[in-house]
């Protein structure tokens, strides 16, 4: 998808949701659609289609369409509300946690608790890579470490199975920021393992979050998960 997402998203007309005043029965459709899309994409990737949204949410497609022209609008705006919330989480975890390893965890369980990992924008995921070197597009993210920074870096928008790649440059660029002071503060203080990167941390966040059947199963699960990654993230003195 082609265009600086910045200007789509707010020229848009799928953006006249965000301040257009709605009708009850209109304001509880868009509640409907904009839950089911973030369970449908949550289960099965961006990739997934306007109809399952339409089906999940109970209404019929043409009401999708009519709050979000095309998919693309669907997908950014899902997107670009769970790099926000993201941020959101990582800053209060800053901010109210003196300890380091302690606000690092925190808002790696927060969001892994809420599901985030399974809603990370793609662009959010991916890590710069040498020159010349393309990036992989397999449905799981590829997480690599730009050379000599062991730091993540915003790559060039794509697109993939229909999925869109993107998310307003400067909502990404704000979520990398504070989860990069989450990771030098845990770093400085001798908390994390050496070569960890800001990416290694989204990545948790996204391996954490597995798609089960059943609700509790996947929360157990998640915690599970979650502690064993931990624990592979966090220094140890030498014996």
């Amino acid at each position: 998808m082609g265009g600086t997402i910045g200007a789509a998203a707010g020229h848009g007309r799928g953006d006249a949701s965000r301040s257009t005043p709605l009708r009850v029965d209109a304001q509880r459709n868009l509640e409907h659609v904009l839950r089911a899309a973030r369970e449908v994409f949550g289960e099965l990737g961006y990739g997934a289609p306007m109809e399952d949204v339409a089906r999940r949410a109970r209404v019929g497609v043409g009401t999708v369409y009519r709050r979000f022209p095309s998919k693309d609008v669907l997908v950014r705006r899902i997107a670009e509300e769970e790099t926000s919330r993201l941020t959101d989480q990582a800053r209060a975890a800053l901010g109210q946690e003196d300890e380091p390893w302690s606000a690092l965890s925190r808002f790696l369980r927060t969001s892994v608790a809420s599901g985030a990992g399974r809603l990370l924008p793609p662009q959010v995921l991916r890590v710069g890579v040498e020159d010349g070197v393309a990036l992989d597009e397999a449905r799981v993210p590829q997480q690599r470490v730009q050379p000599g920074t062991g730091e993540l870096r915003l790559v060039p928008e794509q697109s993939s199975a229909g999925a869109v790649d993107a998310v307003d440059d400067a909502g990404a660029a704000a979520l990398l920021d504070v989860v990069g002071q989450l990771v030098e503060r845990a770093r400085a203080a001798g908390e994390l393992r050496p070569g960890v990167s800001v990416s290694d941390v989204l990545l948790v966040i996204a391996t954490a979050a597995p798609s089960l059947p059943d609700a509790a199963q996947q929360a157990a699960a998640s915690a599970r998960l979650l502690d064993i990654l931990l624990e592979g993230l966090r220094s140890r003195p030498q014996a």
